[in-house]
């Protein structure tokens, strides 16, 4: 039993409890990210924690299903504890709003969960907000999700972060244009975002691969950095499809720079997304303090329509803990404003009533209790519970 009791009280791996001031950051955070993403007019949506599995398989290109938490119903349907939120806004848009001919934005928050490797060191349940874009295939709607992620993250406090913008289409251009199966541009893909140029060269040696198809392949590990990047990156682009994704990331170029936030962006042409259903721009945040990328998103024209609604779409997603995490390791974590007040009172439980219910007019979240310790006690528990200050009646 004592074995029991001490293995109840703590969580399993990937999974923690987050309390105290470490939480009120964390809303804080939420609260400042969400006041730029209602500032361009999206609309709250919520969807379940757990889907039917054909909602995240394979076919729609999500989460690898060994990393899925799957379990059945009384009726045996298998289901899964979200992994990613874009494929449940895209079944609800496809529910809710089939005949919808005016663009939709959704934003969201919520937990999502993936079955990682403990060896990863990644947690299992984080916390996601983003923000979908529905029925819009311009240029513009890309740039105003990528301008707005910027606004968001600066909302929150962050100063040094950089917008890598990528092209999902121009690889592929260069995949079709080299002639490879659909096996071949996997794996390449793979070696790609690693960016493992003698891997990926050792990979394409002795494959029926021009010269020249080659070259054009293992220069995408290179072609990263400012705006001139994408110059070059049309030398090699010998088909249109590619062309025409250089094309597209110009035309949104053009558009950030009248959202003034071109200083936080730049281009890189050998991201690829491990998410099958980006079809055009790709983007992902970075800053010091993470190891990974603290957002991701881009287009995913095709996704809907899975769902029975063919319709463009783009959207990011923010992780909120790692968002925290580097605001914390950067010490820019902005104050919260806290006005949480610990009434001690000795005897006359009336009268704290009253002061209490004054305070609370006021605005103050008040906890009142009866003072049975010393006065320094209360002031640590205040000081560790995240109270502004202690007040005293009597």
């Amino acid at each position: 039993m004592e074995f029991m009791g001490k293995r109840l009280v703590h969580t399993p791996e990937g999974v923690r409890d987050i309390y105290g001031a470490e939480y009120v950051n964390k809303l804080n955070i939420q609260n400042l990210f969400q006041e730029k993403l209602s500032s361009y007019g999206y609309q709250g949506i919520q969807t379940p924690t757990f889907e039917f599995f054909d909602v995240f398989s394979r076919e729609i290109g999500t989460t690898p299903s060994k990393e899925l938490y799957k379990f059945f119903d009384k009726e045996g349907n298998t289901l899964v504890l979200r992994p990613d939120f874009t494929p449940s806004i895209a079944r609800s848009a496809a529910k809710y709003f089939m005949d919808e001919t005016i663009p939709l934005r959704f934003c969201y928050a919520g937990n999502n969960f993936i079955n990682t490797d403990n060896l990863q060191g990644k947690l299992k349940e984080t916390t996601q907000m983003g923000a979908e874009l529905i029925g819009d295939s311009s240029p513009e709607a890309d740039a105003e999700m990528i301008s707005m992620l910027v606004e968001a993250l600066l909302n929150t406090g962050l100063k040094e972060f950089q917008v890598s913008i990528g092209q999902a289409e121009y690889f592929k251009g260069l995949c079709a244009q080299a002639g490879l199966d659909s096996d071949t541009e996997l794996a390449l893909r793979e070696l790609i975002s690693n960016r493992n140029y003698f891997g990926a060269e050792e990979f394409l040696a002795g494959r029926n691969i021009s010269d020249e198809d080659i070259k054009a392949l293992l220069s995408v590990t290179e072609l990263f950095g400012s705006y001139e990047i994408l110059d070059e990156a049309l030398v090699f682009a010998r088909n249109d499809r590619s062309k025409k994704a250089i094309e597209r990331l110009q035309k949104v170029y053009e558009v950030l720079k009248l959202y003034g936030v071109e200083k936080y962006i730049s281009f890189d042409l050998a991201m690829v997304s491990k998410y099958n259903y980006y079809t055009g721009v790709i983007f992902n945040a970075y800053t010091y303090g993470t190891g990974s990328a603290i957002a991701k998103g881009g287009r995913y024209d095709n996704l809907l329509e899975k769902f029975g609604k063919p319709a463009p779409a783009t959207g990011f997603v923010v992780m909120i803990d790692d968002l925290v995490a580097a605001l914390t390791r950067q010490k820019l974590c902005p104050a919260a404003d806290n006005k949480n007040l610990l009434l001690v009172y000795s005897c006359d439980a009336a009268q704290a009533i009253v002061e209490a219910k004054k305070y609370r007019a006021e605005g103050y979240s008040t906890v009142m209790m009866k003072q049975e310790q010393s006065k320094e006690a209360y002031e640590q528990f205040a000081k560790t519970h995240h109270f502004a200050k202690v007040i005293y009646v009597n």
